[in-house]
């Protein structure tokens, strides 16, 4: 499988997050693998203590360097952005990539459980709507669906309507294909689906289990991605990932220190279920 995957992402200098997740998982299924840091940070935030070097400097160096150089993809995935400023580069790299033919795949981590995450701006989500224009596939949590489409924030979990609404507002700023995930739908826990290339919506249940680990989302995120670049329609890839991440958490959960994030390393067999 030859084929050219660049990582945006921030790297964790101490847990199993972001880069340090999705290039153990996206080598595994035999892809060819590269990466740009949005930041260097010591150690997973759940921790409560750390510290962060942005890097947009160099992004914009890089990308300069590259575009000299020739360098192109297959496919770009974006995870953590960490400046107006920054994501406003990304963006541009995006969208300049799109019209080459490359695959762009966006988790835009903003926020979760209603909120934005400490140092996230509105203008930071119209960045982020920017990045969800070029998009083929956009990968948010229900938080950050809501906040990309403008819509309000349902504590209370939403309708498969309502869920149907947000999709279509999703699309509307441009994402092709929407992956929604970490939602409540008429009570039960649901990653929401659309699929461009069906026409189709879709709806997976899940049983939430009460264990949290930093890094599951990237992990979900890269075999989805994975499953998708290598022909496999997105509802499957959709479920696998989710089975995928719900053993990776069974076989972890009695870990100690579970701000580490799930040592993938020693799970990757999981992938080929």
């Amino acid at each position: 499988m030859d084929k050219q995957v660049l990582l945006i992402n921030d790297l964790a200098g101490y847990g199993k997050v972001a880069l340090s997740a999705m290039i153990p998982v996206l080598s595994h299924m035999g892809y060819n693998l590269y990466n740009l840091p949005t930041a260097l940070v010591s150690n997973t935030l759940d921790y409560g203590k750390f510290d962060i070097l942005e890097t947009t400097g160099y992004i914009r160096n890089t990308i300069g360097v590259w575009k000299e150089l020739g360098f192109c993809f297959d496919a770009v995935s974006t995870g953590f952005i960490v400046s107006e400023l920054q994501a406003g580069v990304i963006a541009e790299y995006c969208r300049e990539q799109a019209g080459n033919g490359t695959l762009i795949f966006v988790d835009p981590i903003m926020g979760d459980e209603g909120k934005l995450y400490n140092g996230v701006t509105q203008q930071t989500v119209g960045h982020m709507r920017r990045l969800t224009e070029v998009a083929d596939y956009i990968v948010p949590n229900y938080t950050e669906a809501v906040y990309l489409a403008g819509m309000p924030y349902k504590k209370d979990g939403i309708t498969k309507e309502e869920a149907g609404n947000l999709i279509d507002r999703l699309r509307q700023i441009g994402a092709k294909s929407v992956i929604v995930t970490s939602a409540c739908v008429e009570g039960n826990d649901t990653v929401i689906g659309y699929d461009h290339k069906t026409g189709q919506r879709f709806f997976l249940t899940f049983t939430l289990i009460p264990v949290r680990f930093p890094g599951t989302g990237d992990i979900f995120s890269s075999v989805l991605m994975g499953k998708v670049l290598a022909g496999e329609g997105l509802r499957e890839s959709t479920q696998k990932a989710m089975d995928i991440v719900k053993e990776m958490i069974l076989r972890n959960r009695d870990n100690v220190d579970k701000f580490k994030g799930i040592p993938v390393e020693v799970c990757l067999e999981l992938i080929d279920i």
